[in-house]
Parts: C-alpha cells; structure tokens; sequence
C-alpha cells in the first residue's frame, strides 16, 4: 500500500492550553461530522487511532503563570509524538484534530523525528490568526496554546522545545505563517526577527490567495522531504467557522481556504496535517466540523472535477 492510500485520525482533546473551555469536545464534533467515511470516499484506507490522553483542568493545579498546566501538556504532546511517528513508520498521511493548537507541538516533533531518523528535514505550515510564537518569558496570559510555534522552532521552555530529544523540530527558512491578524506587540518583534516566513491578511488581500501560496510552496519545499499543515481554525474568519477558541474578524474567506488545501494537495508533498481550536459549545449544529472536514478533505486530495 502507497502512502497516498492510507491516512490515520488521531483526536487530542486539549484544552489546558487557554482559558477558554470547549475545545477538548472538538475531535468528537469533527468525527460526528463523518470525517473518517468521507476520507474514505476519497479512495483512502483510514484508521481511526482513538484519542490521546489528556488531564483534566478540573483535576489538575495550575502551578505557574508563566506557562499553565507545562507539564500536563507536555505530557500530552510527548505521547502524541510516540503516536505520530508510529503511524508514519506504517506508513500514510497522520491526520491529527483537536483541541487547543499546543497539540502542534507533538504533532511537528513526531513527523520530524520520523524524517530526521531517515536524514531528512521537514517544512511547516502554519495557518492562524494568531502567531503563536509567546514563550512563558513574553507571554502576557502564559497560556500555551499562545506558543506552540515558538517551541517548534526551538524557543521556550525545554519541555516543550525538546520533545523527542532534539531542537529545534523544523528550520526557520521552511516555515510558513499564513492568515496572521491579531498579535501581542512583543510577538510582532518575535516574528519579524525570526527569520521565519509571515503572510499576513493584508499580504493575502493585496496578493491574493493563489501568489502566496505558490510562493510559501517553494520555501516549503526547498530541501526538505515535504511538510506538516497545522491549521488553527481560527484562521477563517467566523463568518466561515464560529465555533473556534479565539475567533478574529477579517480572516480567510470560505474559498480561500479551500484553494490553499487544494493547492497543497496538488503540490503532492503532504506529510501529515492537523486542525485545532474547534470549540463545539460556540458553533451552530456542527458547522464548523463540517468545514474542517471539508479542509482535511481538499488537503488529502478532493478536487471539484
């Protein structure tokens, strides 16, 4: 069987990484919505791997500011990683829901120690309305799900940076950051001095959907065996998806979304994808799980004709 034939679900239901309560319920809504049928309508062998363990807020103690529940989360990401990897190592897409986005920390280091073991590197895509790239020293809320960027590109608090045993889990040069909208001041200085490659909603309305992608297709690329999608739902606008974590006004439009997904999928190098921040509690009857599923669909290969 060919890695296009076979894709594995993997629910994280996360929400210690904001003070917002209800994206835990997130892998629940997106399966209801029938996403593992409908992957498998796609011509695709698809395993649902269940859920990854997850503390409860109400049974754990938030024992610092700076980051909340680190080692709870930490603990999570790092079994989602062992689960990561392992399902690369069978070979297939890993298609992993959530949950808050601080998911995307075991997520990225299980695909990258996946292709480091074999020599390669890895280029990440990262769609959201928001940065992502606080540390527990620049955060003004120490809420993780505010960080997961950062820790991926080596910056931050050892237990999330060093998952796997290796920092930094993609290099600057591959990583992408499309849809931004809405940072803390701090957090502009970090991006812009990052090195990394930022596409803000300004940059998408003068340019258009279509340039930045192709654009941010050849940084992704560029030395690396393909690259991770990690889309926060956040990153639609919410006229398009209201039942997110931290909705923003002024994000990417219905199709504009969907021409990113279909265009990843066309470049052919998709090595796994994730989508966060699905808050059930703020949607309206599951619209919003039928639009991830929709995403993850036109991302594995769904083409109008």
């Amino acid at each position: 069987m060919s890695k296009q034939d076979l894709a594995h679900l993997i629910g994280v239901p996360m929400d210690l990484g904001a003070d917002r309560r209800g994206v835990d319920m997130g892998p629940s809504a997106i399966r209801c919505a029938g996403v593992l049928e409908r992957i498998r309508k796609l011509g695709y062998e698809a395993h649902d791997l269940g859920d990854v363990p997850v503390q409860l807020p109400e049974s754990r103690v938030v024992k610092g500011s700076r980051a909340k529940y680190l080692e709870e989360i930490a603990e999570a990401c790092d079994l989602l990683r062992v689960q990561v990897k392992a399902a690369m190592e069978e070979g297939g897409v890993p298609v992993v829901v959530g949950g808050d986005h601080s998911i995307a920390m075991g997520t990225v280091a299980g695909v990258s120690e996946y292709h480091r073991a074999q020599g390669e590197k890895i280029g990440l895509l990262w769609v959201d309305a928001h940065a992502d790239m606080n540390t527990p020293d620049t955060s003004p809320s120490g809420n993780v799900h505010g960080m997961p960027l950062a820790a991926c590109l080596g910056m931050g608090d050892p237990s999330l940076t060093d998952l796997g045993g290796f920092s930094p889990k993609v290099a600057r040069e591959n990583t992408v950051l499309i849809g931004i909208r809405n940072l803390d001041k701090n957090e502009k200085q970090i991006v812009r001095d990052s090195g990394i490659h930022a596409y803000t909603m300004r940059d998408i309305d003068e340019h258009g959907m279509a340039t930045v992608i192709h654009e941010a297709l050849g940084d992704l690329t560029q030395g690396t065996a393909g690259f991770h999608v990690s889309f926060d739902l956040d990153g639609l606008d919410p006229s398009v998806a209201p039942g997110v974590g931290t909705p923003v006004r002024g994000g990417l439009r219905y199709r504009e979304a969907h021409l990113l997904m279909e265009l990843v999928a066309d470049c052919g190098k998709l090595l796994s994808l994730e989508v966060t921040e699905v808050n059930p509690i703020l949607d309206h009857r599951n619209d919003t799980a039928e639009v991830v599923v929709g995403l993850i669909l036109s991302g594995l290969g769904k083409s109008i004709l």
